[in-house]
Parts: structure tokens; C-alpha cells; sequence
């Protein structure tokens, strides 16, 4: 005799399956209503995500699900080489931010070990630089190369098409309208003049030159980053100093690079080296915008050849109504302005909201800027194009 399955019931071995995630998601507690016991790796699995989330808010007690990380670094270093073995790379990163956030393990980054089991982003170097000042010797080389790692792979990420965007876009703003004869193109001259071609002559008779001008032979642009490094800003500062040294590469560009809390600290004679830039910031503390701003206004020299980038979530510390005198004094003198609220894949953090309003009344808008839409913001702040301002901005 055939056996049928009712309509609409599981196989089995899906109906297994299906209770062993469950189980996995709701962490074994005698009300979870699944039954299912676990065994081998889903065991372990099960372990290392109970140290991390298996206590919640509440004191721990003999029945705890897990006896959790403690404050034991080799005990976390085993339970980072863990996470790594059973969960993809994206949620590791995920669950070392919980761990650092939840279990109070900012201590635990001081040791070496620790730092060589950790998989390196973003969130763990901002984390690293803002404990730089009271980490031991023995661990600083060991938090550099975890730093170096993860600014190489965002060089590898960010620099060819930043470099390509934005050398675009030189060119174009370069270009002249009365060059002299041996600064002009002649492809562009011609493809703008077709419509006064003379038949009769067999030629074009341009009414308007296009030239390149001779700024190709120096520098064309200046542009100076503008960077708050309060502590809500530690993935802003990573990535702002990373296209800071790309910039910084170009020799059509002359960059300038400034951090600020509610001290300024000018770090562009470090910009050949980002990591060296970002160990020379100290994230934390208050925000003086204006008093930044009255430091970068002081550097500008060619003011409709510059482009200021000031990177803040608008918290101002410092003289509010200076601040934007100064923002619309530098935007007067022919200065591009741009203000990002941060630089990250984050989108916007908490912000000053009346303080962003009163920018975009000076035709500053505020907004939140990804690494990948970076160079196209830079390209139009070069060109002197409306900037690319993202729908949910």
C-alpha cells in the first residue's frame, strides 16, 4: 500500500529542519516550544551565539543559557576564532560590534591576541583609534597592521575610479574658451562648430575655441577635508583619510587635511600614509566647527579654486552664528562648499537638524555620502555642477 501526505504537510526532513533553526534562533529556554535538542556544530553554534546574546537584560543565574565571554581575552580570542569557523564574514562583523557594544570588551582589544584573531573592518579600526592613546606597546604594532589591512583594502576598493572620476573632471574644468594657439583641442573646437561649416570652402570656420588652458601643467584644484573626530564619526574619519591620501596621490590637486574636536589639528604632511593619519587622530571629546573652520579659511589662497569638504554631524560646541558667517563669507569668495553629515555605509547619524537647515539656506545642503557616491560629489564640487545629493538624504 502507497503511504500519501496529507496536502499542505512537510516532509520530515524539512520539518526538521525547520525546528533546528527555530531552536538555533530562540536559544533553547524551556518556553521556546521546539523540542529539539542539538548536537556536534550545531552545538558549538549554538554556544558561541549564547555567550554573545544568551544572557539579554537579565542577571545571570546557574540556568543561564551561557556562561558568556567573562573578561578573559584568551576566552574571547577562542570565541572570535569560533564565530569565524561556523558564520560568514559580513556576520562576524556583525557579532564582534554586539560583543564590544553588549559584553564591555573595549579593554579586550588591547591585547595582541585578541587583535590578531579579529576579522578587520571599518567599525573595529574606529574602535581601535579610539582607544590608541591607552593601548600598551606591546600591542600597537600588532593594531597598525590590523589597520594597514583593512586601509589597503579600501585603497583597492576606492582609489582607481576616485582617480578616474576626478581626473575627468580636472580636465574639464580646465578647459578655456580664449586659449592661446598651442593650448587648443582641436577635436572639441571642431565637434562644436560643425553648424558654421562653409560648403563652398570645404571647412569649418570656428566661432568658439576650446582649449585645455595651461593649468595641466600645475596644480588646478585645492581641496581641504574638513574632518570631526568626535567619537560618532570613527567610520567618517577611516574613510575621509583613506580618499585623503588618493587625493593626496594626484598632483593636480593640492590636499589638505584637517581633524578637529575642539582642537585643530592640521595632518596633511602625514597624507602619504593614511595610517599614519588616522593614529594622528583622537576620536572623542567636544566639536568646535567654527574654530575649524577658521583654520582651513585661513589656508585658502585661491578661494574659486578650492573646494572645502567639511564632514560633521553639525553638533557645533563652538560660536554658531560664526560658524555660518564664515561658511557664507568662504562661499562669497567663490569656495565650493560641501558638507557631508557622514562619510559611510551607514547613512546619516544623528545630526544637528537646525544647523543643517541653516547651511542648505546658504547653498551648502547637508547629507549623508557612501564611499562609492565620493568621487562623483567631488567631481561636481570641481566642475562647479549641483552636487549628486541622494534621494533619502
Amino acid at each position: 500500500m502507497t503511504t500519501q501526505t496529507t496536502a499542505g504537510a512537510e516532509p520530515d526532513d524539512a520539518a526538521r529542519e525547520r525546528l533546528r533553526r527555530w531552536r538555533l534562533v530562540l536559544g533553547g529556554e524551556a518556553a521556546d516550544g521546539t523540542g529539539c535538542a542539538l548536537g556536534g556544530r550545531d552545538a558549538a553554534m549554538d554556544g558561541t551565539l549564547a555567550a554573545l546574546y544568551g544572557k539579554g537584560d537579565k542577571p545571570r543565574t546557574g540556568k543561564d543559557r551561557s556562561a558568556g565571554l567573562g573578561a578573559s581575552a584568551p576566552a574571547v580570542a577562542r570565541w572570535l576564532g569560533d564565530i569565524r569557523t561556523y558564520f560568514a564574514s559580513s556576520v562576524v562583523q556583525v557579532m564582534q560590534r554586539d560583543a564590544i557594544d553588549r559584553l564591555g570588551l573595549s579593554a579586550l582589544l588591547l591585547e595582541p591576541e585578541m587583535l590578531e584573531a579579529v576579522e578587520a573592518d571599518v567599525h573595529l579600526v574606529g574602535t581601535l583609534l579610539s582607544l590608541n592613546k591607552a593601548m600598551p606597546e606591546t600591542t600597537k604594532e600588532t593594531a597598525r597592521a590590523v589597520v594597514r589591512k583593512v586601509v589597503e583594502d579600501l585603497e583597492k576598493r576606492l582609489a582607481t575610479r576616485t582617480r578616474a572620476t576626478l581626473t575627468g573632471a580636472l580636465d574639464r574644468s580646465a578647459r578655456v574658451n580664449r586659449p592661446r594657439h598651442q593650448d587648443i583641442d582641436w577635436n572639441r573646437t571642431i565637434a562644436a562648430n560643425l553648424k558654421h561649416y562653409l560648403p563652398e570652402y570645404r571647412t569649418v570656420v570656428p566661432e568658439r575655441l576650446i582649449g585645455y588652458g595651461r593649468a595641466s601643467q600645475s596644480v588646478k584644484k585645492e581641496v581641504v577635508l574638513c574632518i570631526d573626530q568626535s567619537g560618532s564619526m570613527a567610520a567618517s574619519v577611516v574613510y575621509a583619510s583613506v580618499f585623503g591620501a588618493v587625493l593626496a596621490s594626484m598632483r593636480s590637486i593640492s590636499t589638505r587635511l584637517v581633524v578637529f574636536d575642539t582642537a585643530v589639528v592640521d595632518l596633511t604632511d602625514q597624507l602619504d600614509d593614511p595610517v599614519d593619519v588616522l593614529f594622528g587622530t583622537q576620536l572623542g571629546g567636544g566639536t568646535d566647527i567654527n574654530r575649524a573652520l577658521a583654520y582651513c579659511q585661513s589656508q585658502i589662497t585661491r578661494p574659486a579654486e578650492t573646494v572645502v569638504v567639511l564632514i560633521s554631524d553639525l553638533y557645533e560646541g563652538g560660536i554658531r552664528n560664526e560658524m555660518l558667517r564664515r561658511v557664507a563669507a568662504m562661499k562669497a569668495s567663490g569656495v565650493q562648499f560641501v558638507t557631508l553629515l557622514a562619510l559611510s555605509d551607514e547613512g546619516a547619524p544623528a545630526y544637528d537638524r537646525e544647523h543643517a537647515a541653516a547651511l542648505a539656506e546658504l547653498g551648502a545642503p547637508a547629507f549623508a555620502c557612501t564611499p562609492d557616491l565620493f568621487p562623483d560629489v567631488m567631481a561636481a564640487a570641481i566642475e562647479k555642477r549641483p552636487l549628486p545629493i541622494p534621494d533619502t538624504a
